[in-house]
C-alpha cells in the first residue's frame, strides 16, 4: 500500500438484519438482533430446487435474470455417464433406463452406447490409451451438446481411465447436470457372461489391450451412483439410477 500509493480496501462480509431491515457488517452487528444471510453454495442449490429466493436477500428483477441464466435441475439437460468394464451390464441398464425418461417424457433421451460410438462415431480409432481418451472425449463433446439443449445424454463405454472421466464431468457441468454411474460387477461375474468369447480371447493374447485383463481399469472414486448387477435384474438396477435422479431433482417422481 505505501509502495503504490493505493489504499487497500477490505471486503467486508455483510449480513441481513431483521430488525433494521438492512445489511450490516458482521463485526458491528448488534447484540440481540435476528441475522440472516445465503452463501453462494445455498444459493446455487435454491436455484437447482427451484426454491424460494427470499425478497431481503436480493431484488426480485436480480432473482428473475438468475433464475433464467440458472433454471431447476428439473429444466435443464442433463448425462448419466455409465463406465465399467466389459460385460458388468452398462448397456441393458442404458437402454432400460431410456424406456423409463422417455415413458416420464418432458425431454428428448439419446443413448451413446460403446459400440455404436467405435461404429459410428470412432470407427478408425484403436485400442491404446490415446485412442480410448479420444473416443471417450467425443463421447464427452457429444453428451454436452445433447445437455445444452436441454436433452438428456446416457453415456455407456467402458471408460476404464479417471482423468478423462474427470475431464468429460468439467465439461458437461457447464451446461447441465452430470450423474456417473459405476456398474461394479466383478470381473469374474463379467467373464461368465461373455458369450462372444472377448475374455478368453484376451487371456489368451488374440485380443490386445483388453480392460481388466491386459488393460488397467480405473475405479471410480467420484462415482455418484454404484450398481454391481451380480444378483439384480437390470429393471431393478434402472430403477437405482431413476431414483437418483429423481432424489436430485432432475426428474419429477414417477407417475402412479
Amino acid at each position: 500500500e505505501e509502495e503504490l500509493g493505493v489504499e487497500i480496501l477490505p471486503i467486508r462480509m455483510l449480513v441481513y438484519v431483521k430488525e433494521r431491515d438492512e445489511y450490516l457488517p458482521i463485526d458491528e452487528i448488534p447484540e440481540g438482533v435476528t441475522t440472516w444471510s445465503i452463501s453462494q453454495s445455498e444459493l446455487r442449490d435454491r436455484l437447482d430446487d427451484g426454491r424460494e429466493i427470499p425478497e431481503w436477500f436480493t431484488f426480485p428483477e436480480v432473482t428473475a435474470e438468475l433464475r433464467r441464466r440458472h433454471p431447476p435441475r428439473s429444466k435443464k439437460g442433463f448425462t448419466v455417464f455409465f463406465t465399467g468394464l466389459s460385460g458388468s451390464g452398462k448397456s441393458t441398464i442404458a437402454n432400460v433406463l431410456r424406456t423409463k425418461l422417455l415413458q416420464a417424457g418432458g425431454r428428448s433421451v439419446t443413448l451413446l452406447d460403446g459400440d455404436i460410438v467405435r461404429k459410428n462415431l470412432s470407427s478408425e480409432l484403436g485400442f491404446s490409451k490415446d485412442h480410448r481418451d479420444l473416443n471417450i472425449q467425443r463421447i464427452g463433446f457429444v453428451a454436452s451438446e445433447i445437455t445444452k439443449g436441454g436433452g438428456i445424454a446416457l453415456c455407456a463405454p467402458i471408460a476404464p481411465y479417471a482423468h478423462i472421466r474427470k475431464r468429460n464431468r468439467e465439461l458437461i457441468t457447464r451446461y447441465g447436470g452430470y450423474v456417473l454411474v459405476h456398474v461394479s460387477t466383478p470381473i469374474e461375474v463379467c467373464e461368465a457372461r461373455d458369450r462372444k468369447g472377448l475374455y478368453a480371447k484376451a487371456r489368451a493374447g488374440i485380443i490386445k489391450e483388453f480392460t481388466g485383463v491386459s488393460d488397467p481399469y480405473g475405479t471410480p472414486h467420484d462415482a455418484d451412483v454404484v450398481i454391481d448387477t451380480s444378483d439384480i435384474t437390470p429393471e431393478e438396477a434402472a430403477q437405482q439410477v431413476y431414483l437418483y435422479l429423481e432424489k436430485e431433482g432432475y426428474i419429477g417422481p414417477a407417475a402412479g
